[in-house]
C-alpha cells in the first residue's frame, strides 16, 4: 500500500475513498433493510425529524460549495485548483494555435461524455416516471455515483480511458463535472433535498465551464506549468500506473 500512496493528495484521496465506502455501505444497508424508512427520511423536512441522511445532505452541499471557493489546501488536487488564477504558471512562448486545437478536441470529447451520461440517466428517469424505480432507488444510485467518483480518480476511469484520453486527472477537462454526475438522478425527484443537490451541482458545473471558456490556458499542460509531470504535486496517476503494471 505504501508503494501506491506517497503524496498528501494521494493519502487524502485514500481517506476520502474509505469515508465514501463507509457512507455507501451504511446507505446500502438501510436501502436493503428499511427502504420505506429511507424514503420517509428523504422527504421529511430537517426541522421535523433530523436523521443521519440529513447530515449526508449537508456533507454533499458543503462539498460542492467548497469547489466554488479558491483554496490552497494541500489535500485539494490540482485537478480542481487549476481553474484558479493563483495556480496558473504560464509556459513562456506556448502556441495559441496548439491551445485552440486542444480546446476544440477536448470540447468534442467532453460533450460526447455529457450526451452518454444524459442518455444513461434519462433511462433511469423513464423508469422512475413509469414507477419501475422509486425515490429510494434513485437516492441509492446517487450514493453509488458518489463512491464511483473516487474509484474513477484512484483506480480506473472509463471516461478517461475510452473517451477523453487525458493522461491523468490533473489534466482532466471534465474533472469538476463529478458533482453534476453524482446528482443527476436527483433531478427526477420533486423534493427540496434532491433539487438543492442537483441545482447546486449545476452551479458548480457552470462555474467550471465559464472559467474554462474564459481562461482555457489554465487547463492545458502546454500552457500551464503546474499541469506538467515535472511540476505535479499530486502524482495520482502513479496509482493507476502501478495497478496497470501489476495486471501486466
Amino acid at each position: 500500500m505504501k508503494n501506491f500512496f506517497k503524496t498528501p493528495t494521494q493519502y487524502g484521496y485514500l481517506i476520502k475513498l474509505l469515508i465514501r465506502v463507509l457512507i455507501f455501505a451504511g446507505v446500502f444497508t438501510l436501502y436493503l433493510t428499511h427502504k420505506d424508512f429511507l424514503h420517509y427520511i428523504f422527504v421529511t423536512p430537517i426541522w421535523k425529524e433530523f436523521a443521519p441522511l440529513h447530515l449526508l445532505w449537508i456533507i454533499f452541499m458543503v462539498m460542492m460549495i467548497r469547489h466554488l471557493i479558491p483554496t490552497n489546501a494541500k489535500f485539494i488536487s490540482m485537478a480542481s485548483k487549476k481553474m484558479h488564477t493563483d495556480e496558473y504558471v504560464k509556459v513562456l512562448g506556448y502556441s495559441e494555435l496548439e491551445l485552440s486545437r486542444f480546446i476544440h478536441d477536448q470540447n468534442i470529447k467532453a460533450w460526447t461524455v455529457m450526451l452518454i451520461w444524459l442518455i444513461i440517466n434519462g433511462i433511469w428517469g423513464l423508469l422512475y416516471v413509469f414507477g419501475i424505480v422509486d425515490d429510494a432507488d434513485l437516492l441509492m444510485l446517487s450514493v453509488f455515483y458518489f463512491l464511483a467518483d473516487y474509484i474513477c480518480i484512484i483506480f480506473f476511469c472509463p471516461f478517461q480511458n475510452f473517451i477523453m484520453r487525458n493522461k491523468c486527472c490533473v489534466n482532466c477537462r471534465i474533472y469538476d463535472w463529478g458533482h453534476f454526475m453524482m446528482f443527476t438522478p436527483m433531478l427526477f425527484i420533486q423534493n427540496f433535498y434532491s433539487w438543492s443537490l442537483f441545482f447546486t451541482s449545476c452551479v458548480v458545473l457552470i462555474h467550471w465551464e465559464i472559467v474554462y471558456a474564459k481562461h482555457p490556458e489554465r487547463f492545458w499542460s502546454g500552457s500551464n506549468q503546474v499541469l506538467q509531470c515535472n511540476y505535479c504535486r499530486d502524482k495520482t496517476c502513479h496509482i493507476k500506473e502501478r495497478l496497470h503494471d501489476v495486471k501486466r
